[in-house]
């Protein structure tokens, strides 16, 4: 009784956050979707919405090319890691990390510098005699920039689930046998789903709804739906529509988890797939 007591007292503060910093704010979001400037009910700002419709594709079609490179580079490293030596797993590990404990603001910068029209790239290809190449304020840029600023965000969890496989298991297919690339296939592959689908929510949802990487390395040139409802917020003062659009913004992130916790659930039926 003691112990469940002193349990329920120690929720309380999770709840209060919970409710303060999530309830909260989306039920403000609401508000202010469905209300004109003066507070009175109104639809107007959701009846805008459909002209924001390319806005929101070009959107996805974004966030999803930025997450397949990801998965295409990051899973491969996730593998390759998952075989070293544990002392050789916690170096590059912090590795990875590393450019996370910079400001956000400041990687994204840092790739100004590198892509500029007088960058470090061009400079070098100047020296070598070659011609430079046009590559901040592209399309090319800002799915770079999406790619390097969520990359690890990828690498992490497809590791963390590889690197936690009972090799017994692959040594098991082999014997029953199974070549490497069968043992990956239908072993490894399946087993690394959990961390695969935690990778790809955790890339696509914040490259979806981004704006500073747009406006940096797409210079302005580039809308993006985070940019909209940013500069609904910013400059346009209209906090009706910008939270119209971030309330259509936020049922697509749910729809996206409940598309991949589906594919999820689906595995978990499989029996002895998700670990």
């Amino acid at each position: 009784m003691k112990i469940s007591v002193t349990r329920k007292l120690l929720d309380k503060p999770y709840l209060l956050w919970s409710a303060l910093f999530t309830v909260v704010p989306l039920v403000m979001v609401a508000y202010y979707a469905l209300t004109d400037k003066s507070g009175a009910f109104s639809l107007t700002s959701v009846a805008q919405i459909p002209s924001y419709f390319s806005t929101i594709l070009l959107s996805i079609i974004y966030g999803l090319a930025a997450t397949v490179i990801c998965i295409i580079m990051g899973y491969p490293f996730a593998y390759i890691l998952s075989k070293y030596t544990k002392r050789t797993q916690r170096t590059i590990v912090l590795l990875v990390m590393l450019p996370m404990w910079m400001n956000f603001l400041i990687r994204t910068y840092s790739l100004m510098t590198i892509l500029g029209d007088t960058g470090v790239i061009n400079s070098i290809l100047s020296f070598l005699h070659i011609n430079p190449v046009h590559m901040i304020n592209t399309p090319g840029a800002v799915i770079l920039g999406m790619v390097y600023n969520f990359l690890p965000y990828m690498i992490l969890p497809i590791y963390s689930v590889l690197s936690k496989i009972d090799v017994s298991l692959i040594e098991a297919a082999q014997d029953l046998g199974s070549n490497r690339y069968n043992s990956f296939k239908r072993v490894v592959i399946p087993l690394s789903v959990p961390g695969l689908l935690s990778g790809i929510t955790m890339v696509f949802v914040p490259c979806v709804s981004t704006f500073y990487i747009t406006q940096k390395l797409g210079g302005g040139q580039i809308v993006l739906i985070g940019d909209v409802i940013e500069s609904q917020f910013q400059s346009a003062n209209n906090y009706n529509l910008g939270a119209a659009l971030s309330f259509v913004l936020m049922i697509l992130i749910f729809i996206c988890l409940a598309v991949i916790n589906h594919f999820d659930e689906d595995k978990d039926g499989e029996g002895g797939m998700v670990i």
